[in-house]
């Protein structure tokens, strides 16, 4: 083995390593927490000033419900074993780099490494030698062959330095579960050489406590790609079943129910669409790196399936408003949820907005609640008053909880779309209101 491996790893088991983290989003920030409190120092880095500033208060930037985040964030900076900064400079003296910056695709589905690349050539102004440099970020296979290396080196080369060593440990993680993600989700630990690997399982085992397996760079990149791909596939799956139920008067749900007692059948929930950073963009990740040499057609038709179901909810609006002799077009429409994800601030890529974009010049008014999303807190009784539509996109609690009777007399017109089936429908049918729900085929 390298002997600055070996040291590493010395400095790793005697907790004396320093580690950078480069983005502190939903993945970065828990993730430098965790190190934090194993008893490392860490070195955050973001370029987002206002951000940096209320970590380093102490004050979480992530809203939503996001259990024991906050209380570890305070805990960890108020014992200064976390401290960020907008600076590189800072990361002159890191041991271990961990790279976990946003990875998004663009309107053709390629990757938009703006982000990865300006951390690259930053990261390598002010690296020293030896250091271990970690992907986080979700990539494409062939990212780091294509992109991180040759920026790496071309700073190397530049400053006269010495050897570096790479791998690639994608993240894990959804809104609402980071921290007990981080640490109970099994991590492929990618590898440029066997002994790297080896490093990175040393190190990750201080904050994970599920499987950490050893891989090549590629397998990493592949693995990560793939299983959220799977899941799109699966959710299309899901979505399409969903659709014809819909069609010919049966129940999604009590199919769906039916179906999953079946052994090795794991039929999984339709709903008003796929949002987040990662699903919609990585079926294109791993696509991208098959470019030219595959041809594809699941892939690309489970994305536009799932791209599609916030078009469906709003023709379902559509027909349930002209069911009742309500012009669309008079009509006033409340969307309740904005982020994509249930009990979570996260608006990336958020199907409500797809549903906004197509409904509001149609419309003659729409207004919008989420109780974790700040433009949109205002008080739902408020939001919802003299609506003829209110459109359920996200399951939040507050919204499977909500009261029926006093909800159906602020409404104009009683019709409830419900895209996330939070609501049942013999409950609604008795509260008075005109029911429509994704993958229910009698409108109640």
């Amino acid at each position: 083995m390298i002997q600055s491996l070996k040291d590493l790893e010395e400095k790793i088991i005697n907790k004396k390593a320093k580690i950078a983290i480069i983005g502190l989003g939903y993945v970065g920030l828990p993730v430098a927490c965790m190190f934090a409190k194993a008893g490392f120092h860490v070195i955050g880095i973001d370029l987002k000033k206002e951000r940096v500033n209320q970590i380093n208060a102490g004050v979480c930037p992530i809203e939503g419900f996001e259990p024991n985040l906050p209380e570890l964030l305070t805990e960890v900076v108020g014992q200064k074993s976390l401290i960020t900064s907008t600076d590189y400079s800072h990361l002159a003296d890191a041991d271990i780099v961990l790279i976990d910056v946003e990875t998004p695709t663009d309107h053709d589905n390629m990757p938009q490494y703006v982000a990865l690349r300006s951390a690259c050539t930053s990261l390598g102004k002010v690296m020293k030698d030896n250091v271990l440099i970690i992907i986080e970020s979700t990539i494409a296979p062939g990212t780091v062959k294509q992109v991180v290396r040759p920026l790496l080196e071309s700073e190397k080369q530049q400053r006269g330095l010495g050897n570096y060593h790479l791998g690639v440990c994608p993240e894990r993680v959804m809104p609402g579960k980071l921290l007990v993600n981080l640490e109970s989700m099994s991590r492929v630990c990618g590898g440029e050489t066997e002994e790297v690997s080896k490093a990175m399982i040393l190190l990750y085992r201080n904050i994970v406590s599920a499987d950490l397996d050893s891989a090549d760079i590629i397998t990493a990149e592949i693995t990560k790609t793939a299983e959220n791909t799977y899941r799109d596939v699966n959710i299309a799956f899901a979505n399409e079943l969903a659709l014809i139920c819909q069609s010919i008067g049966a129940d999604f749900l009590k199919v769906r129910e039916l179906v999953n007692k079946s052994p090795g059948r794991n039929v999984l929930m339709a709903g008003a669409g796929v949002g987040g950073h990662c699903i919609p963009k990585d079926p294109w990740l791993l696509a991208y790196g098959a470019k030219g040499r595959v041809d594809l057609n699941l892939i690309p038709t489970a994305r536009l399936v799932n791209d599609s179901m916030p078009l469906h909810i709003a023709k379902m609006t559509e027909k349930a408003l002209a069911d009742l002799k309500v012009p669309l077009s008079q009509a006033k429409i409340a969307i309740l949820g904005y982020a994509y994800l249930e009990e979570s601030d996260d608006t990336r890529n958020s199907p409500s907005e797809t549903l906004i974009r197509y409904l509001q010049s149609k419309c003659a008014e729409l207004v919008v609640h989420d109780p974790y999303v700040p433009i949109y807190q205002d008080d739902l009784s408020i939001v919802i008053n003299g609506c003829d539509a209110i459109i359920i996109m996200v399951g939040h609690r507050v919204y499977a909880d909500l009261n029926l009777a006093q909800i159906y007399e602020l409404l104009r017109t009683p019709i409830l779309i419900d895209g996330r089936r939070v609501i049942n429908p013999e409950k609604a049918k008795n509260a008075n209101f005109w029911y429509y729900g994704i993958g229910f085929g009698k409108n109640l």
